[in-house]
């Protein structure tokens, strides 16, 4: 589960990291000719523009869709992003932006973009989300 793919159409690269990915299909939604989950490849990445490819991966809500401008990969600086939480509807709680999360048997590690923690209770990956929440059918 641990495989991570690259798309690229020559100006943009997306990657996509599943053990990230928590199913939420907001990528789908947005840009399903884009992003199709049952359809392999998956990601037909001449689909759209670069632009809307990168407005879309951006809305990723676990960060296991992320993009790098082809002439600046060896350049890559991490986005600055406002802080800010959103609560979304039956799922995750995602939090925007760098953040330092302190787990419970005191290591640390530093979380960049968006990061999605679990609301339901169920998920084996605490804090953080893995989609448990649509089998379980969270309400909140």
């Amino acid at each position: 589960m641990g495989k991570k793919r690259e798309y690229t159409n020559g100006d943009v690269t997306v990657v996509w990291e599943a053990k990230k990915c928590i199913h939420s299909a907001i990528c789908a939604k947005g840009l399903p000719d884009v992003f199709r989950p049952r359809v392999r490849p998956w990601v037909r990445i001449n689909a759209a523009t670069t632009e809307a490819i990168i407005s879309q991966v951006k809305r990723c809500p676990s960060g296991a869709l992320s993009y790098y401008m082809n002439d600046e990969k060896d350049n890559v600086d991490e986005e600055t992003i406002e802080t800010k939480v959103e609560v979304l509807e039956n799922g995750p709680l995602l939090v925007y932006g760098t953040i330092k999360v302190i787990h419970k048997d005191g290591n640390e590690e530093i979380k960049n973009k968006t990061t999605a923690f679990c609301r339901c209770g169920a998920s084996n990956n605490k804090p953080f989300c893995d989609g448990t929440h649509v089998k379980e059918a969270f309400k909140g």
